[in-house]
């Protein structure tokens, strides 16, 4: 029987003992193990294992995995673990969290093989910690719950486990970067069954395929009567052998070796070879003479080839939402993740917004995207959601029960032309490393105030950063992009090339597809000043006056962002300013910011002079675990008046508003016509954000300021209302988004993001897309 897993090889080295010598021929020494493990990812290996010497002192089979790891950046790595009865009570908790930290220090590169005893030693009935040999079973289960339970980040809380030999009670969770499978090693019968029952995959060294066929059976019988697919278990064999004369099999010429695997594979069901040998000849020979004509073969014999298909758990399964066609998610995607997996918990949230989506399609590519696009117009009834990052507070980058487009593998930074300062950046690249990218070449983009932010959202909507008054909005700086489109064509977008497109990408990029690949124009930005300044605001409306004079008499090397926060436990109000000084010289940044500072008494100030990138460095690498949805409005102002300062006052007095923030905008930001982006409000020298906890306590304190606003920002806003679409675009400029809406996107299949209503007739239509489709 063939279980159609995709045929994957591997080498199995030898760890040097605590000696320092080689357990097995080849290899001599930590140095070689590593240079052998650069050589089989060199070779085409899809991974490595190491076990360790049958006698004498024993390296830690982990640690000798990580020290291999260091030296290779892509290949698998097995961790095969010590035998579960000689572990410890407390092993199974720290060989978990030991194996997720490899995981994610290696970009999800790691498996597992629990090992059951089948040295002859360890077989004794009357040995070990815990008992008999007709106990291992149990032991060997009770050791994978507590794994599992430590990996299980699906569900939030804490892990525990009631075996009568391992257990965790109240343990904080420790997810590796991806799903790790769990094999079993072992060939005993209870151990089968449990392979059957409740391992991913069952590890044998080569016996003959008359046991390989028994030893099938047991692990089916097993898995059907726990209500699994044998399919869900994958068998691995090792092998070792020789090139040469011919004798037993696995020796003589690569083609006696092909047919010697053929029939495994074909008839038994072999999903993964490990060759087990540290000779550089042997390794060499067989990746380069067997693997491929084994493939070839395999290709030729089985309807799926070698390359397998997509094979979900039942347990998987068993949390599927109904209404997603999951047996044809589009092949070939960098990761499909349902709501089953362990790595769901990465990926059902944002920042600000939890969520529950039935799938998640990760694109590490154009033609992944095209892909999963067109996946998701196949179920038009189903919420589609896109993501960079996942920070947006407008942006349903998340959603219960439909679908998200998950962008932020394509995160590269490239500067395609450091003459012209030209730099062409992936959708999922985090501000905070465009950034870092640019600093060395005294270069930055304006973005926002979070290096968390993904590119992709902030790059389609305005980008109101700390450098917007010196340099303009981050779309100001956009010079072509190439994207999406709903009917999944792929078109490139430019100020000569769908001129239409460009326009309304920049300001409301997010109704006509998915960018996947933005082209900037970078500015030169040495060390800017950089104050944090917390202040008395007793009298908040003139404080709100004060800062916005400060603001807009400001030369335009100032930007400024004002937080005004409730006060709380009888502390006085206070105001939090984050301002930004377009230079590097010290008397320049202290003239700037004296004017700020005698805006109030000072209870807490910080001003130095450092790269932009360390502003922007300030965003944390862990997963977001948000819950619930963020509740914001957003406006725009020219001025910051009295009346308006005193109904601010009122707001942020009332105790109500969560988050009460300002960003200077004007400078550079007034230099670009009206007309020249979808972003029309370039006469606004302020941007207001309030967040709350209800929609209707926050819209009782946003009427009071909403008389005062000209436009809005639709990325801090997170109003559903229909008239929050006028609010934001002027009607001149909502008429031309309209008929382009309906060109590019008439269906409406991106209405994830402030959806604008295709116009139904437009009066003039705009040329269809040319040039640069593919």
């Amino acid at each position: 029987m063939n279980y159609q897993h995709a045929l994957r090889f591997g080498a199995r080295l030898s760890a040097p003992d605590a000696t320092g010598d080689t357990a097995a021929g080849g290899a001599t020494g930590e140095a070689n193990i590593a240079a052998t493990a650069r050589l089989a990812e060199e070779l085409g290996y899809d991974q490595i294992g190491i076990r360790t010497p049958g006698d004498g002192p024993q390296q830690d089979v982990l640690t000798a995995l990580s020290w291999t790891a260091a030296h290779t950046d892509k290949i698998g790595l097995r961790a095969e673990a010590p035998h579960v009865p000689a572990l410890s009570a407390q092993e199974p908790a720290m060989l978990a969290r030991a194996v997720a930290s490899l995981d994610r220090l290696t970009g999800g590169r790691v498996e597992l093989v629990l090992g059951a005893a089948d040295e002859p030693d360890a077989m004794r009935p009357d040995e070990g910690p815990y008992g008999r040999r007709s106990d291992l079973a149990g032991v060997v289960g009770e050791a994978l719950d507590v794994i599992r339970a430590l990996w299980d980040v699906r569900d939030r809380g804490l892990a525990g486990t009631a075996g009568s030999v391992f257990r965790v009670s109240g343990a904080q969770k420790a997810a590796p970067a991806h799903e790790v499978p769990i094999a079993l090693r072992g060939d005993r019968k209870e151990m089968l069954e449990l392979a059957g029952r409740r391992f991913d995959g069952w590890v044998t060294t080569y016996d003959g395929a008359a046991a390989l066929e028994e030893a099938n059976r047991t692990i089916d019988d097993a898995a059907r009567a726990a209500g699994r697919d044998p399919r869900e278990i994958r068998r691995e064999i090792t092998i070792s052998g020789r090139f040469g004369h011919r004798g037993a099999p696995f020796t003589g010429t690569p083609g006696e070796w092909v047919a010697d695997l053929l029939p495994l594979v074909v008839d038994h069901g072999v999903g993964t070879i490990m060759i087990d040998t540290d000779d550089p000849d042997t390794l060499t020979r067989f990746a380069r003479e067997v693997v491929p004509a084994l493939r070839a073969a395999v290709d030729a014999a089985l309807p799926h080839g070698s390359a397998g298909v997509r094979i979900r758990s039942a347990a998987v399964r068993a949390r599927r939402r109904t209404g997603v066609d999951y047996d044809n998610v589009p092949a070939g995607l960098a990761e499909v993740v349902e709501p089953g997996d362990l790595t769901y918990g990465r990926f059902r949230s944002g920042y600000l917004r939890g969520g529950a989506p039935g799938v998640v399609l990760r694109a590490a590519g154009v033609e992944q995207v095209v892909a999963a696009l067109a996946f998701a117009r196949l179920h038009p009834e189903l919420p589609l959601s896109r993501r960079s990052a996942g920070h947006g507070i407008s942006g349903r980058s998340t959603n219960d029960g439909g679908i998200v487009i998950d962008v932020s593998a394509m995160n590269t930074i490239e500067v395609v032309d450091e003459t012209a300062r030209r730099v062409r950046i992936g959708p999922g690249a985090r501000w905070m490393d465009v950034a870092a990218a640019l600093n060395p070449y005294g270069w930055a983009l304006s973005s926002g105030d979070y290096g968390g932010v993904g590119v992709g959202g902030l790059a389609t909507a305005a980008g109101i950063g700390y450098l917007v008054r010196a340099h303009g909005l981050t779309i100001d700086h956009l010079r072509e992009v190439e994207m999406v489109l709903a009917d999944g064509s792929v078109v490139r977008a430019s100020a000569t090339e769908n001129t239409d497109l460009f326009w309304a990408v920049r300001g409301a990029g997010a109704n006509f597809g998915i960018v996947t690949s933005f082209e900037f124009e970078a500015d030169e930005v040495g060390p800017v000043g950089y104050a944090e300044l917390t202040q008395d605001a007793g009298d908040r409306a003139r404080y709100l006056v004060d800062w916005g004079q400060f603001v807009e008499s400001s030369p335009r090397d100032v930007t400024s962002f004002l937080i005004m926060p409730p006060t709380r436990g009888g502390q006085p109000p206070i105001a939090l300013s984050r301002t930004v000084v377009d230079s590097d010289d010290p008397e320049t940044v202290l003239a700037r910011l004296q004017p700020l500072a005698g805006l109030g008494q000072l209870y807490a100030q910080q001003a130095q002079i450092l790269p932009y990138a360390a502003i922007m460095a300030n965003a944390s690498d862990d997963e977001p675990q948000s819950q619930g949805e963020p509740v914001s409005r957003s406006g725009l102002l020219r001025h910051i008046t009295p009346e308006f300062a005193a109904a601010a006052a009122r707001v942020i007095a009332s105790g109500s508003a969560h988050w009460f923030q300002i960003r200077a905008l004007g400078g550079a930001v007034g230099d670009v016509a009206p007309d020249a982006t979808a972003f029309a409000h370039r006469d606004a020298n302020f941007s207001v954000v309030l967040m709350g906890g209800h929609d209707a306590v926050v819209d009782a304190l946003w009427a009071e300021l909403e008389p005062f606003f000209e436009g809005s920002y639709l990325s801090f806003d997170s109003s559903l209302r229909p008239e929050r679409i006028e609010q934001a675009w002027p009607p001149k400029t909502l008429a031309r988004l309209r008929a382009l809406k309906a060109v590019y996107d008439p269906d409406s299949v991106f209405d994830d993001n402030f959806a604008i209503t295709p116009a139904p007739s437009p009066a003039t239509t705009p040329a269809a897309p040319s040039g640069g489709t593919r």
